[in-house]
């Protein structure tokens, strides 16, 4: 058939040459060239190694299209998926998502692995990372790994899942020493916690490197579509929070709770809130006595209330730990500070000589310049530093124990008073206790409390005190609330009490009164005597006599005409 004339149907190049060339093309992402191919091999073969050149250059081109796609869903180190893949696989398995169908996400952190690293160096490190990333794929791959020798397998927990679970674990390294296990049709809380443990149980197993057996500890977060998130970034992140909480309790595993979020919309209004108060001064301090047996006022604590502005009082458990998560706890401590200092030297000028106590963070001891920003403030307003106690809790011991040492021994060089706020609760050792240059333990309220009704937190409460004297250091016991506590402990040798029995925390204005009344001791008894006819019905029942003191004074406060305030006890 003449070149010219058409008509005739077009056939496909026959031969190897044909099917390789078709091939080509086609592998080449270039199928549109099919038909200008077909018709160059029909009517001027000669012509088809032109084709060569921009078929190479497009086979090579997707090479490195889909060399680079897979490089940007990889880590370059464990060739695990990293975080960009991770978050893809979780808005996939979201996108799935059907009624009765959950997501869950476990985020792994290796505890002290900068330590580690710096020790045995980077490239070490980096071994190690490798290591752990296979032995997580390993645990998890097929729903667990056959024959684990660690205390409760992966295959155990795997087998006590819910039925419906259909999903594919997907381990992925978010960068560091953090792993995140993506874990689709997973939705119980309890189910993920469960695994997460397994998992930490899992690298717990020694690892033999450069000749030395390392063992290593970890902390988990979990969080659940759509339980606690939406979409995968808030499960990421909230997984994340979690696992920042556990890290921090020391508590291997936790769940995500939002009570423990900084950025929910709620809690970002009232850091926000509470910025604009510290520049304003809307947040108070009130002081609550601490006495002695005798009717002595030992001190007094400096204890935060904010009211916020149309909304209420802000529990200061609420707000102190949202500036503690948030950064904003070294300015609320200097706002602090400043307030008490301040206010010690206006009582020191009205000539009442009283201690006053400061609540502290562990991260603000841990800060670098916390003696000398304490120091600035007693320079500033002439203040001795033996007017002033730093209240530091058990937890600064399993911080850094020995910073914080080094920091509150060059606070009681210049003789700031330490005291152990909350002693009871946390997990300090005795080593660690001895080794602080504290002068007073205060026994936490939630063993006073109970303390008639139940023997154990007697015990723990008698013990505490024993152990206080041992190592020379005063005793205050917190939360006292009524007759009988007080006489316990005034039996068992406690040197202070301090709770609702004596006095509320009150604002600076009604401390003056109550410090005016107090700084000479406890009234006489004929005064007792003289007042007793005039208090309500409500208090008449015996009291101990620095009790029925403080209530007649506060009686006669009442009666001035520059004040007009009585401490009550919550109803």
């Amino acid at each position: 058939m003449d070149r010219t004339t058409g008509g005739a149907p077009t056939r496909p190049p026959q031969g190897v040459a044909g099917a390789v060339l078709l091939l080509g093309v086609l592998l080449a992402g270039a199928a549109p060239l099919i038909p200008l191919a077909v018709l160059v091999y029909r009517y001027e073969a000669e012509l088809l190694p032109l084709f060569a050149v921009p078929l190479a250059v497009l086979v090579a081109a997707w090479r490195i299209a889909r060399d680079r796609a897979r490089d940007q869903l990889t880590d370059p180190l464990t060739d695990l998926p990293n975080r960009q893949a991770l978050l893809l696989a979780a808005q996939e398995s979201i996108a799935e998502h059907s009624e009765g169908y959950s997501v869950g996400l476990i985020l792994l952190d290796l505890d002290r692995f900068r330590s580690l690293n710096d020790t045995l160096g980077h490239t070490a490190g980096d071994r190690l990372l490798v290591h752990i990333a296979r032995r997580l794929h390993r645990a998890l791959r097929s729903g667990g790994a056959a024959g684990s020798a660690t205390r409760e397998s992966i295959d155990d927990v795997f087998a006590g899942l819910p039925r419906h679970y259909r999903g594919r674990p997907m381990v992925a390294r978010m960068g560091g020493d953090e792993f995140a296990v993506l874990l689709p049709g997973i939705g119980c809380p309890d189910s993920l916690e469960k695994v997460a443990k397994a998992l930490i149980a899992e690298l717990a197993a020694p690892i033999r490197l450069d000749g030395l057996l390392l063992v290593l500890e970890a902390s988990a977060g979990v969080c659940v579509f759509p339980q606690h998130a939406q979409d995968a970034e808030s499960l990421l992140r909230r997984a994340d929070v979690a696992m920042g909480h556990a890290q921090r309790g020391r508590t291997s595993v936790e769940q995500y709770d939002e009570a423990q979020d900084a950025d929910t919309p709620y809690r970002i209004g009232l850091l926000g809130d509470l910025r604009r108060a510290l520049e304003t001064g809307e947040v108070q301090l009130h002081y609550q006595p601490k006495v002695a047996f005798d009717g002595r006022v030992v001190g007094l604590e400096a204890l935060l209330r904010w009211e916020r502005p149309g909304q209420g009082r802000v529990s200061p458990d609420e707000f102190v730990g949202l500036a503690e998560s948030s950064g904003l706890m070294p300015r609320l401590t200097d706002y602090v500070l400043e307030a008490a200092v301040g206010q010690l030297a206006h009582w020191r000028e009205q000539g009442l000589q009283v201690q006053v106590a400061v609540n502290v963070s562990p991260r603000d001891v841990l800060n670098p310049g916390f003696a000398q920003r304490v120091a600035g403030h007693l320079v500033r307003h002439q203040v001795p530093a033996h007017a002033l106690q730093l209240e530091i809790t058990e937890r600064l011991l399993l911080d850094d124990s020995r910073r914080a040492a080094d920091t509150l021994a060059e606070l009681r060089g210049y003789g700031v008073g330490m005291s152990l706020d909350d002693f009871g609760t946390g997990h300090s050792s005795l080593v660690r206790l001895r080794s602080l240059p504290v002068g007073e333990l205060k026994i936490d309220r939630s063993f006073v409390s109970r303390m008639v009704a139940d023997d154990h937190d007697a015990a723990v409460v008698r013990c505490s005190v024993e152990l206080a004297h041992s190592l020379g250091l005063t005793v205050v016991a917190e939360g006292v609330e009524d007759d009988e506590t007080w006489e316990r402990l005034n039996c068992m040798g406690v040197d202070a009490v301090q709770g609702w029995l004596v006095s509320a925390a009150l604002p600076a204005e009604q401390a003056t009164a109550w410090l005016r009344v107090h700084r000479t001791g406890a009234p006489p008894v004929e005064r007792l005597a003289a007042t007793a006819d005039r208090l309500p019905p409500v208090i008449k029942p015996a009291l101990p006599p620095v009790v029925q003191a403080v209530q007649a004074a506060a009686l006669e406060i009442q009666a001035s005409p520059q004040q007009s305030w009585a401490p009550t006890r919550p109803q």
